[in-house]
């Protein structure tokens, strides 16, 4: 068996692995990068940007259907789902192409392929050829798509996100397991471009969002589309001559089946620790396999041993994984002078129809009776009557004490821009008085936001401090 020592070993080649060996390398210390599988990141493979080619394509489709209501009359659009996939392949595997170069241009001896387990606390074997002894160790060995067990005996019959655009051809009927992110998306998606989707979930939600007025709003919108069957227990996934047949429990206990062409599930993402053999770190281990974790230092407990990306299990979101890539390599480095490191305001983003996001403290966090909350319904707002996008609502949530953005709640059209600039207020500590001074031009959708602030800013008692422009009118906003 071949010995190698380093002062750093990095468990993986995903985004939060390759911002940790930058890391490293600036601080001028040696670095051994492991990874058992393809290069590229999940979000060029199997995430983000596979997804976002898919509702691009079923926005299309879409928005084809809707031009009726412009006085547009065309056809009804025909969905070559072949074409639909062979796009979305093509641009991916540009995607993958840039990520696998980056990887590439890492010195080659320095980068070890094979699988990599704990046989002490800083000592790594790879495979049963190679043991590598190290000062320190980054974990960022990524997730993969969590298969609940009523699934496990008909696993190579249903899809997951890491399969499902390998499709030519869409299934007429599908079931989708989980009203998160990755499930809304998707579904949705498939259902644009044809496909008669049916929604079932253990949760009685839809998205993300905590605030039960936003979810009000979300069933509201997406059940008229879509069946969903929430709260509910799936008890048995068989194979059927016209696909999968599902049964579940409902709520009221009835037993319940229907069957599909195809069952997509998106039941969320779990860390990949399970080979690593982290018993064997001396770490203490919760009971699902996970260590204590610092997320302004990404440590586990005091060991030289970090952890970061989806593995951690924080965010799944990539620009948090490059983060925590960046503040576990840089702590790696410098063991034992761990630096704590300020995290951003979080931020998430769901690109259904209409979209997601909520940014700052959750809701379901904060002390009702310390806020105020300042809202806008997007149904008669300007800019979304006059694209036809006029459906959801936007909550903002603000400290009763200093009138400071704490978060917000999102549900509504191109929600994802108005997010980020929530996002950047949020963590530059902004109050609503400040935010009312910023330009809001006309007409836009962010004119909702300023119509939840002067809801706030009256809440507050704050129009002292707000300029009289901050409250003129206009038309539609």
């Amino acid at each position: 068996m071949q010995l190698l020592t380093t002062d750093v070993v990095v468990i993986g080649a995903g985004t939060a692995g390759l911002n940790a060996v930058r890391e490293i390398e600036q601080a001028g210390r040696r670095w051994l990068l492991i990874e058992n599988g393809a290069y590229g990141t999940t979000c060029a493979r199997v995430g983000c940007m596979p997804s976002k080619l898919l509702i691009a394509a079923a926005d299309g489709a879409h928005a084809v259907r809707m031009s009726a209501e412009f006085g547009i009359a065309v056809a009804a659009p025909v969905v070559d789902a072949a074409a639909v996939f062979a796009r979305l392949r093509r641009e991916r595997d540009r995607f993958v192409a840039g990520a696998v170069r980056g990887t590439e241009k890492l010195s080659a001896d320095r980068r070890v392929r094979g699988t990599a387990r704990f046989v002490a606390p800083t000592r790594v074997r790879v495979d049963d050829n190679l043991q590598i002894d190290a000062r320190a160790v980054v974990i960022a060995t990524g997730s993969t798509p969590n298969v609940p067990s009523p699934f496990a005996a008909v696993r190579d019959l249903i899809l997951t996100s890491d399969d499902l655009f390998e499709l030519d051809e869409l299934p007429a009927t599908l079931a989708v397991i989980g009203t998160g992110a990755i499930g809304l998306e998707l579904g949705q998606a498939l259902g644009r471009l044809g496909v008669a989707v049916t929604f079932f979930s253990s949760s009685a939600t839809i998205g993300p969002l905590k605030d039960p007025e936003m979810q009000t709003a979300i069933n509201a919108s997406f059940r008229r589309a879509h069946t969903f069957h929430l709260g509910v227990e799936i008890v048995t996934v068989q194979k059927s001559a016209g696909g999968l047949t599902v049964g579940w429990r409902s709520t009221e206990g009835e037993h319940r089946s229907a069957e599909f062409g195809a069952v997509l599930v998106a039941a969320g993402r779990k860390p990949n620790l399970g080979k690593l053999n982290l018993a064997a770190t001396g770490l203490a281990l919760d009971d699902r396999g996970r260590p204590a974790w610092n997320a302004t230092t990404t440590q586990c407990g005091d060991a030289p041993i970090f952890l970061a990306g989806d593995a951690s299990g924080h965010r799944a979101i990539l620009h948090e994984a490059a983060d925590e890539g960046s503040i576990a390599g840089a702590n790696a480095a410098a063991f034992p002078a761990v630096r704590p490191r300020a995290r951003r305001a979080p931020l998430a983003i769901v690109f259904s129809s209409p979209q997601i996001a909520s940014l700052g403290e959750q809701f379901s966090k904060l002390d009702a009776a310390a806020i105020a909350i300042g809202e806008v319904s997007f149904e008669n707002q300007g800019r979304a009557r006059v694209q036809n996008t006029n459906e959801g609502k936007m909550r903002l949530y603000a400290d009763r004490s200093c009138s400071r953005l704490l978060g917000a709640e999102l549900f509504g059209p191109e929600i994802e821009h108005v997010a980020h600039l929530l996002a950047w207020a949020v963590q530059n500590e902004m109050t609503v008085p400040e935010l009312l001074r910023m330009p809001f031009y006309h007409p836009v959708i962010e004119e909702g936001v300023r119509t939840a602030l002067r809801q706030l800013a009256r809440q507050l008692q704050v129009e002292r401090d707000c300029q009289r422009e901050d409250f003129a009118s206009a038309p539609g906003t």
